[in-house]
């Protein structure tokens, strides 16, 4: 899917769970601490978001991140390909979502993840669990007052409702983030 499809797709998931929630664009804007001009944006398939923007929307909205980015559907083969995915930056990292998955009483979403040096990413929180596994470079993650240093083939598993961190130890990191969300 590309960048101009996936506006599209966010636009119309931001819509439809507001108004499932009877939610003004107002309100939504005071769930999620997002502007309304931006929030309008976002609806209608033009604006740009970045991760804090969409994590604050998750957490506002009460959905998993992939609730927002993808189209419902269940084919037999997936197959993705990185150019076609919109990319969600911040300050230190580009995420790429690759897939969600439904299951019985949890929703996870995998994604191709690139952590920039020189660059700490901050978040304060969002349901569920992360999931890191880094492929290559070195990565110091996980709960912002006890981060682990994580190399290539390490795997870290912590609660994303705390405060947690992503930065470089040297150079770039590739890694891969699955997060793990309670279905509502």
């Amino acid at each position: 899917m590309g960048a101009a499809r996936a506006g599209e797709v966010l636009g119309v998931n931001i819509k439809a769970l507001r108004e499932a929630r009877g939610w003004s664009l107002s309100e939504l804007a005071r769930q999620s601490s997002i502007a309304k001009g931006t929030l309008s944006q976002l609806e209608a398939g033009t604006g740009n978001p970045t991760i804090d923007t969409v994590f604050s929307l998750s957490n506002a909205l009460q959905v998993p991140v992939s609730e927002l980015l993808t189209e419902r559907s269940v084919p037999e083969v997936v197959l993705v390909r990185s150019a076609e995915l919109e990319v969600l930056s911040s300050n230190a990292v580009d995420l790429r979502l690759l897939r969600r998955l439904d299951l019985a009483d949890k929703v996870l979403e995998i994604y191709d993840q690139r952590v920039r040096p020189g660059e700490v990413q901050r978040t304060d929180g969002h349901p569920g669990l992360e999931h890191v596994v880094v492929t290559a470079g070195v990565l110091r993650v996980g709960p912002a007052g006890n981060p682990f240093e994580l190399g290539p083939g390490d795997y870290v598993c912590y609660p994303g409702d705390v405060p947690h961190v992503y930065e470089t130890v040297g150079g770039p990191v590739t890694s891969v983030l699955m997060l793990e969300y309670p279905k509502a």
